[in-house]
């Protein structure tokens, strides 16, 4: 039965595969498709697809590809928004297209509502709910909301998940795996990017997102991380009516934070907001390591008593004690406008390597921070600032963790809410705080003694086992066992083409060898004729015409002459 099953996906798989290739190729992709080696693709593209040129002419590139993660559907869409936090794999124009990608999809019917609920809770609905809104308060491609009361009368909300999603998520991820694994192995200077690497890390993303049980879980991680912060509430979620595929949680009646003559009607504290917002998310950042990861407006609620409420936890982002000792650094580095730190800060953390043009890096870093130099700390945008940092050294190809893209977008939607709220706002007030804390943790007593004491137990570690590895090294040598492999890239295709010339010439041979046997046949004037033609001779000039013609139709065919 597995088996069965694993073959209709590989199916499924390479249909969807075959649809991406067609849409790529509609929106002008064929230069790319022939460099992942697939030239019959494009070939028979080009017979089945005939676009006016001027219709792409008009479009950049940027454009045309966003145009085709639109028509590829919601999986593409998904990925487009995550490629838009990655300046150090797509280039700035491709950015601003896929920033512009929208999660709109029509919302499926109640009675599939209801499907759900009785899939994933393995109850009717009316046991879990006395009242569920047959409209939903909104949908996208994994999921849709609706109003609804639970039976002991509770106000809610539930999460339901799309039918059939995760299978065509599933199929989806096969097809660009299979497109991702091509790139390695055709185009040249890919890996830098990890094609392979960016496409799992996709395929964790979507898949964490269609979990909804993944996401109460990160909700009441929030609430235990600011337990007992009468400035915050977290929606409370009711277990016995969630699982993987549906969410149940408090029904939040709040005002939107961008919405500030509402806030002013209701007597709300604005700049209080503001403070208690910026303060909120730095704790998440440089204290607990987990950070809401989509603080835009629409996810915000302002309750009564200024207490403020996140909502969608779908994404969410995670720094580690390294990560945020490189994050303090860097950003204190940027603000007292030392390039040298920041260059040092790079080495030492190693995302520069041997062959990068230090020089040139300087000179734009430099440039990045005397812009600021005229500046009033009060008046820099700390998430500006950090993304206009990330986009100079992904010019340099240095990698860094996704997480601080997302940071970087999550510090430019606060600050664009505090300034909102209070024109006033300086973000660099609050986080002056939390630096200096975390520097005075950082070189404390305990601190110290802990870090020394875990740089003593790896060398002891690393000594104890040294002499295991150095005597199953010489193991390996003492049995010829010891190899090294070499991975060729880019001879694939050099290999096919060699092919193709040899079996052209081959054929070349056989036609030319056919015309001059039927020649000397034809001089003899021996045996049975046809036309007044020795039959033999005519033959092999009919066969010589056929396969001729039909290998300079296969040759105008591949579109290589």
């Amino acid at each position: 039965m597995l088996s069965v099953i694993q073959l209709n996906r590989n199916i499924r798989s390479l249909r969807r595969y075959r649809q991406i290739i067609r849409v790529l190729f509609k929106y002008g992709f064929d230069h790319a498709l022939e460099l992942m080696g697939l030239s019959q693709f494009v070939a028979r593209g080009r017979k089945l697809f005939r676009r006016p040129a001027s219709e792409l002419a008009l479009l950049s590139p940027a454009e045309r590809m966003r145009l085709a993660l639109e028509e590829l559907g919601p999986t593409f869409v998904k990925l487009g928004q995550i490629l838009s936090t990655r300046p150090d794999v797509v280039p700035r124009s491709f950015i601003l297209e896929f920033s512009k990608l929208q999660d709109q999809v029509p919302s499926f019917p109640f009675e599939a509502v209801e499907e759900q609920i009785r899939k994933h809770l393995g109850r009717e609905p009316s046991e879990c709910y006395s009242f569920i809104d047959p409209e939903p308060l909104a949908a996208a491609s994994i999921a849709q909301v609706h109003r609804a009361r639970l039976v002991s009368g509770e106000e809610v909300v539930i999460k339901v998940r799309r039918p059939g999603v995760v299978g065509k998520v599933e199929t989806d991820i096969d097809a660009v795996m299979g497109l991702a694994i091509l790139a390695e192995r055709h185009i040249p200077g890919s890996d830098i990017y990890d094609p392979v690497g960016l496409v799992k890390e996709f395929a964790r993303t979507i898949r964490r997102e269609m979990d909804f049980s993944r996401e109460a879980h990160t909700i009441g991680k929030f609430a235990e991380n600011f337990a007992g912060d009468q400035t915050l509430h977290f929606p409370t979620v009711h277990w016995d009516q969630t699982a993987k595929g549906i969410l149940t949680m408090e029904h939040i009646d709040g005002i939107k934070v961008s919405d500030t003559a509402a806030l002013d009607a209701a007597g709300l504290d604005r700049r209080l907001i503001a403070r208690r917002g910026a303060d909120a998310f730095l704790k998440m950042v440089l204290t607990h390591g987990f950070f809401h990861g989509d603080p835009h407006p629409g996810n915000v609620l302002i309750l009564p008593d200024n207490v403020i409420c996140l909502l969608d936890y779908g994404m969410v982002g995670r720094l580690d004690a390294q990560l945020q000792r490189y994050l303090t650094d860097i950003l204190l580095a940027i603000v007292q406008r030392d390039v040298d730190e920041v260059i040092s800060i790079l080495l030492y953390s190693g995302d520069i390597t041997d062959t990068l043009d230090t020089r040139a890096l300087r000179r734009d870093l430099s440039g990045l921070i005397d812009s600021y130099y005229e500046v009033p700390l009060q008046e820099i945008e700390v998430g500006r600032m950090l993304l206009e940092f990330l986009e100079v050294i992904t010019t340099y190809h240095i990698r860094f963790q996704p997480d601080l893209m997302l940071l970087a977008k999550s510090l430019v939607a606060i600050e664009g809410m505090g300034r909102e709220l209070d024109p006033a706002f300086d973000m660099v007030e609050h986080l002056r705080p939390f630096m200096k804390k975390a520097m005075r943790d950082r070189y404390s007593p305990e601190q110290l003694v802990r870090e020394m004491g875990s740089h003593v137990l790896s060398y002891v570690t690393l000594f104890r086992n040294l002499p295991r590895d150095l005597k199953e090294l010489l193991n390996r040598i003492n049995r010829n066992k010891f190899k090294i492999d070499l991975e060729h890239r880019g001879l694939d295709k050099a290999l096919r083409d060699f092919d193709k010339s040899i079996n052209r010439l081959s054929f070349s041979l056989i036609i030319a060898a056919l015309i001059i046997g039927s020649s000397i046949v034809m001089q003899t004037d021996k045996g049975p004729k046809i036309f007044e033609f020795p039959l033999f001779a005519f033959m092999g000039y009919t066969i010589a015409g056929f396969i001729g013609l039909w290998w300079v139709f296969a040759i105008i065919r591949s579109g290589r002459l």
